[in-house]
């Protein structure tokens, strides 16, 4: 009974097979009977690539590269941190963990970033911001034709400065920040065991996109390393203030304990206390405040040194340079898509439209 339901499981299997031989035979042979057809589909396809080719832009590439070494924290530092914190003083601690080194990769990504880089000059010859060589270069005032307050609506480099701005030109200046996030910005490590980063902008417009990448480079990158060290400079800033207002009073102190003597050059000797008196009182004052300004010269000297060693080091390694790479869609290459692509779809549409008709028929 067994070997009899293995022999009819293998006829089937064969049938089966069989049929399936006999299927794709079939619609091969359809396919073939319509060979005509697919051709002219191929080389319509490849005439519109060709022309696709020829119309098609340029696409520039401005490319800058460079290395991020995050500053050190710890170390011989951190013993004489211990110390001082003891004595209420902070040498600093940096901006913390959410300024590592990666995170810089999404401040070229805030709208704040490209806003700023937006508002700043094309060259140095006209006042020209960018983000109007950005509705130039797409035309997008030929869509505002039909709107006065689009059509009406320019932008200057001061404008960036302004405390407010009316609701039309803010939507105007986020849908254009959006857009360059989307499709102008790359922004990516080269090499994740690396701390080489390298920025992508691409336009069809050599001078923006060579302009964009390198005021944004600069901007993001300054934005980084003023918000990594903000801690340690206010910390510095502080220590600073208060040497110098303890070193003024002891200055103070000292000449006026001078003054007191100069005041009484022949004092009578039952009279001590209009010369002893002040004088070791300033005297007193002069060297309590020489004592805690030498502690905060050691303080503000270690928020230096703390300071410098949480300062990252960046360092531009390659940037954009005239001629910019340049990418295009080559003749020969949109023929063969254009005919590949064509001639695909047309098989598409004829095996659908047979599977259509067999099912109308069953």
């Amino acid at each position: 009974m067994t070997n009899e339901v293995e022999k009819s499981n293998q006829q089937e299997d064969e049938i089966s097979l069989k049929e399936l031989i006999l299927k794709i035979g079939e619609w091969w042979r359809y396919l073939w009977s319509k060979k005509w057809i697919i051709v002219a589909a191929g080389i319509i396809g490849g005439a519109l690539g060709l022309w696709y080719s020829f119309s098609k832009k340029p696409i520039y590439t401005a490319t800058t590269t460079f290395v991020l070494e995050s500053g050190e924290k710890g170390g011989a530092l951190s013993a004489y941190a211990g110390v001082a914190s003891m004595m209420g003083i902070d040498l600093g601690g940096g901006g913390g963990d959410m300024f590592q080194g990666d995170n810089i990769l999404d401040f070229y990504k805030s709208r704040k970033m490209i806003e700023k880089t937006l508002f700043s000059p094309v060259d140095s010859i006209n006042n020209q911001p960018l983000i109007e060589k950005y509705i130039e270069i797409n035309k997008l005032r030929d869509t505002w034709s039909k709107d006065s307050q689009l059509n009406a609506l320019h932008f200057k480099i001061e404008d960036f400065e302004l405390a407010k701005r009316d609701r039309l030109r803010d939507s105007v200046v986020g849908s254009i920040v959006a857009s360059i996030s989307k499709t102008y910005l790359n922004v990516f490590k080269p090499d994740k065991k690396l701390s080489k980063i390298q920025v992508d902008v691409k336009s069809t417009d050599e001078v923006f996109a060579k302009r964009l990448n390198e005021e944004l480079v600069e901007n993001v990158n300054d934005f980084y390393i003023q918000t990594k060290t903000k801690k340690s400079l206010d910390n510095v800033a502080i220590l600073q203030r208060k040497t110098d207002s303890v070193r003024a009073v002891m200055n103070g102190a000292i000449y006026n304990a001078a003054a007191v003597s100069d005041a009484t050059p022949n004092l009578n000797p039952t009279r001590q206390v209009q010369r002893v008196a002040p004088i070791q009182r300033a005297q007193a004052s002069a060297e309590t405040n020489k004592a805690i300004l030498s502690s905060l010269i050691q303080n503000l000297e270690m928020s230096k040194m703390a300071l410098m060693k949480e300062t990252p080091l960046l360092q531009i390694v390659d940037g954009p340079i005239y001629p910019l790479n340049k990418e295009r869609l080559g003749k020969a290459k949109g023929i063969i898509l254009g005919g590949i692509i064509f001639g695909f779809m047309s098989v598409l549409v004829i095996i659908i439209k047979r599977l259509y008709n067999l099912i109308l028929n069953s």
